[in-house]
């Protein structure tokens, strides 16, 4: 018998439903903290540290929203032990990113309950909350996304939702599981046997799988899987020379938000951000005369391929980078298209599994051969 517990909700109801699920989990000391999306006093959702369970009742862990990917505020919770047990509800993007970041020492899980949801999509930040102005809400977002329709008010989900072929979080301990599952239930599914532990603490049973979840989850790997590969096609052919590629990049003004934005960009000190950027008044002079002009400000287009380089092996997809950027630039197809071929050359898939070692950490003695000439 599969490790499924059924909470069934009235229409309006879903997340009443599952701040009760984790008030019961704090209130009977399975964690002590919980991180989940919440609904803010003012306006917005945003994620939330909560350490009591009187407030966990304006929680909206499926708001199609993410203003900041979660694997940066959960790599700073657990980065240093804090000694507390933290449930931590994450999409997809952001549990794949939170992994690779526990690889490089900036994430902890000892203490944390990984909790996956059904990712149908995100809109835009400034999009989400005009939606919610007009009356949208999680459920009514949900129930038309599972048939397929995302777009409201000639507003749609990100590009990046759009091509996302991993809607369902694998590597947590439980998932909040909405695909297949029908108007008025969701499903927590465990993964583990931390997750096994955690529901049978909280007095939940295990059930069966809903039916139709599998073949509903591989219909839209399926269909997103074809739009990935239909945009990548085209973004490789309109950038298929250095030219094309910095005519899509003209706008860029080094503000350096991408990188900001990016869960993944690891480094604690950026080289752009150092002295080795920041050039002396002769040699702007010397570069322009070069030329007779010089475009300001400088290293745009190699500010973007040395990032392109430094985290192509652990980029997840998520899209924060296009999202943050001032000058609308697309930036997300630029990145997922060179991880693409970057992460498969070393057979490797960011976020796939805590175990599975960073090409870049290790070195086998039977890879790229044909780069480092060594006899097999």
């Amino acid at each position: 018998m599969a490790n499924f517990t059924k909470i069934s909700f009235k229409k309006g109801e879903l997340n009443k439903q599952l701040a009760d699920l984790f008030k019961g989990m704090m209130e009977k000391g399975v964690v002590d903290a919980l991180l989940s999306p919440m609904t803010q006093p003012k306006r917005g959702v945003m994620q939330t540290l909560i350490t009591h369970p009187a407030h966990v009742e304006r929680i909206d862990p499926f708001a199609p929203v993410v203003p900041v990917n979660g694997a940066k505020i959960a790599s700073s919770i657990t980065a240093t032990p804090s000694g507390r047990k933290v449930a931590m509800v994450l999409r997809s993007c952001e549990t794949r990113a939170l992994i690779e970041l526990g690889k490089l020492n900036l994430a902890e899980f000892d203490d944390v309950l990984l909790i996956g949801i059904d990712c149908l999509g995100r809109y835009e930040n400034l999009d989400f909350l005009n939606l919610r102005a007009q009356g949208e809400s999680s459920e009514s977002f949900l129930e038309k996304a599972l048939s397929g329709d995302t777009k409201r008010n000639d507003i749609d989900i990100c590009g990046a939702c759009k091509i996302c072929e991993f809607p369902v979080a694998d590597t947590v301990d439980l998932r909040l599981c909405v695909i297949g599952a029908g108007a008025d239930a969701l499903y927590v599914e465990s993964l583990t046997p931390k997750g096994d532990k955690v529901l049978e603490t909280a007095g939940l049973s295990f059930g069966e799988a809903p039916g139709s979840r599998d073949a509903a989850v591989k219909q839209l790997v399926a269909a997103r899987t074809k739009a990935r590969d239909a945009e990548f096609a085209g973004y490789r052919e309109s950038t298929g020379s250095f030219d094309a590629l910095e005519d899509r990049l003209a706008a860029c003004i080094n503000c350096y938000n991408c990188r900001v934005a990016c869960p993944v960009c690891y480094c604690k000190e950026c080289v752009f951000v150092t002295d080795t950027f920041r050039h002396k008044a002769d040699q702007y002079m010397g570069w322009a005369d070069t030329f007779g002009t010089l475009k300001m400000p400088t290293d745009t287009m190699f500010y973007h391929l040395t990032r392109m380089s430094h985290m192509s092996l652990f980029c997840v997809g998520c899209g924060q980078c296009t999202s943050a950027c001032p000058n609308s630039i697309d930036l997300m197809p630029a990145f997922r298209t060179a991880a693409q071929k970057t992460q498969a050359r070393f057979g490797y898939q960011a976020g796939r599994s805590h175990d599975e070692k960073q090409p870049l950490t290790v070195f086998e003695n039977d890879e790229l051969v044909e780069v480092t000439g060594q006899v097999k």
